[in-house]
């Protein structure tokens, strides 16, 4: 019962159940925004509400907030890089 529940905890293991691994997500998905508001700022800018406005939202943040983002991005690589 115990190997069933360990193999069972494995296959749901995802970034949403793994705080560094959200973390993760969420900083790549602020830095692309910003990258590609960057880019093409008709493609995000057209979108600022609803399940789309999301992705505006994190351009948003990655704009505003650049020296901070910047700032975890390089602490996230430290800890993946060296921590794991």
């Amino acid at each position: 019962m115990s190997a069933l529940n360990i193999q069972f905890s494995f296959i749901l293991q995802s970034a949403i159940f793994n705080f560094q691994s959200l973390l993760t997500v969420i900083l790549l998905l602020i830095c692309t925004c910003a990258y590609i508001r960057a880019l093409a700022p008709s493609l995000l800018d057209k979108n600022k509400t609803g399940l789309l406005g999301i992705f505006w939202k994190c351009a948003r943040i990655g704009e505003r907030k650049s020296p901070w983002v910047a700032c975890c991005c390089v602490i996230m690589a430290f800890s993946i890089l060296f921590m794991q």
